[in-house]
């Protein structure tokens, strides 16, 4: 199980007021008391509801350390929206939008002492009368993996047409993987009604600044075997380098997530002009993958608090989360 190393909250206990109210100087003494608590505890412009969301934040420097096993949320996200005042939010944070938008049962899987952090560092907004654009510089940095694997029993049973007909499947997704440091840019598309703004398109491009992107998904074909579909019986198995996602207010209509990917090559072999080749073709024809409405909604709404320049988001709770471990750098380096 990944180690939780953030600080429970404190718990507050319940005073009688009736012990206070038998002598004034004892409230006098309270009162000076709490003054003093609240100047030397950090980060007191933290104010949570009691379901543990935040609402609000003034000094944006760690994390909240809310947990999916310790209340009905997800992880908070930070946003500090400032290169010179970074809030830290781990990798697993920020990825937690993988598991809630997978249709499977994933695995979390964090490398060993893993220093990944994550920023929103940013927020320019551009308006007319009908349509809004938001672009949100993040940050990703520090050493270490963080990966979601998709459970591949889940991932055949989508697959229902091709277990009718007993066709290979192919471009079978079996994880994403966030491994080392990166720019990236959010942009948060959206249209203008009276007073209202809705926001229609979310955009997470991971290879800001001209840097490489640091995301992969693996990808492999299966195909029948004495009638069964096997994940041991696997081929073709590829390694592509995704360049951006994207999420689409749908009505109606199973979601699917846009992927864009820079390169597609074997795994752990080196990525060339045929490799980019390779994914210049693919990116014309890889059908988006569906995702779970849960998941897209989410992703709209983390553009809504961007929009609005919100402190903090917190996601809702995944419930398909199988296992979470940590491992060593040199385990499960695909």
């Amino acid at each position: 199980m990944i180690k939780d190393l953030t600080l429970l909250p404190h718990q507050l206990y319940a005073i009688n007021p009736r012990v206070f109210l038998r002598d004034n100087r004892l409230i006098a003494l309270f009162a000076v008391t709490l003054i003093c608590i609240f100047l030397l505890t950090p980060c007191v412009g933290i104010s949570s509801d009691v379901n543990g969301r935040i609402s609000d934040r003034s000094d944006a420097s760690v994390a909240d350390g809310n947990d999916a096993a310790q209340d009905g949320n997800g992880p908070t996200m930070i946003m500090s929206y400032s290169k010179e005042k970074c809030a830290k939010n781990p990798i697993v944070s920020f990825a937690y939008f993988v598991p809630l938008i997978a249709t499977t049962l994933v695995d979390n899987i964090s490398s060993v002492n893993n220093e990944q952090q994550v920023d929103i560092i940013s927020h320019k907004i551009t308006v007319d009368s009908k349509s809004f654009h938001v672009a949100c510089e993040f940050e990703i940095l520090g050493s270490g993996f963080h990966m979601n694997t998709f459970d591949s029993a889940g991932m055949i049973a989508t697959q229902t047409d091709e277990l009718k007909k007993r066709k290979k499947m192919t471009n079978m997704l079996d994880y994403i993987k966030f491994d080392g440091e990166c720019f990236g840019i959010i942009e948060v598309k959206g249209t203008i009604t009276g007073s209202t703004r809705t926001v229609t398109e979310v955009d997470i491009q991971f290879n800001a600044r001209g840097h490489e992107s640091r995301v992969t998904v693996g990808l492999y074909d299966i195909k029948p075997k004495d009638g069964e579909y096997k994940y041991e019986n696997r081929s073709n198995e590829i390694v592509a380098r995704v360049n951006s996602l994207s999420f689409k207010k749908t009505t109606g209509t199973v979601p699917r997530m846009g992927i864009k990917v820079a390169s597609i090559s074997d795994p752990g072999g080196s990525e060339g002009f045929f490799s980019g080749l390779k994914a210049a073709i693919a990116n014309f024809i890889i059908k988006p993958p569906r995702v779970t409405k849960l998941g897209n909604t989410t992703m709209l709404e983390f553009g809504d608090a961007l929009l609005q320049k919100k402190t903090a988001f917190t996601f809702l709770k995944a419930k398909n989360i199988k296992e979470s471990k940590i491992v060593a750098m040199d385990h499960m380096q695909k």
